[in-house]
């Protein structure tokens, strides 16, 4: 019976390792929490991206086929006068490129979480703390006899 009351120390120390691991080890609750928020802020981006590229579409289809539209662009990019025409020549390819807003580049991060040996040095301490206090109980059990 005295040697089950020192193997509640092993147990102790694999119980805790056990419940920090799940909690708040590199594969654990929170680093699965932190990836779960990670992947939202992806597809918020992905939707923003497609937000962005419609609009785009639509300016490039608006310049193609749009006669009033490409008068108004060029004028706002400083090209012709008032009283200028304009005419398309296909195939010429873009003389001066306009900068377009075109989203962000969004890095995930690496989600923070107790390493898996700071897990063990702390579960193999608690456990040799129980081991130690179960000892110490004993000795004074046997020094009161």
């Amino acid at each position: 019976m005295r040697i089950l009351k020192y193997l509640i120390g092993v147990w102790t120390a694999i119980a805790i390792y056990t419940l920090f691991s799940f909690l708040g080890g590199p594969k654990g609750i929170s680093a699965y929490n932190y990836l779960l928020s990670e992947r939202d802020r992806q597809l918020d981006n992905v939707k923003n991206l497609g937000i962005i590229n419609e609009e785009l579409e639509r300016t490039q289809n608006n310049l193609l086929y749009d006669y009033d539209t490409l008068l108004v662009h060029a004028r706002q990019m400083g090209y012709g006068q008032e009283d200028e025409r304009f005419i398309r020549i296909v195939g010429l390819g873009n003389i001066k490129n306009t900068p377009s807003f075109v989203g962000n580049v969004y890095i995930a991060q690496e989600p923070e979480v107790i390493s898996d040996k700071s897990l063990k040095i702390g579960a193999l301490c608690a456990g040799f703390l129980v081991f130690a206090f179960l000892f110490m109980l004993e000795l004074i059990e046997y020094k009161s006899r």
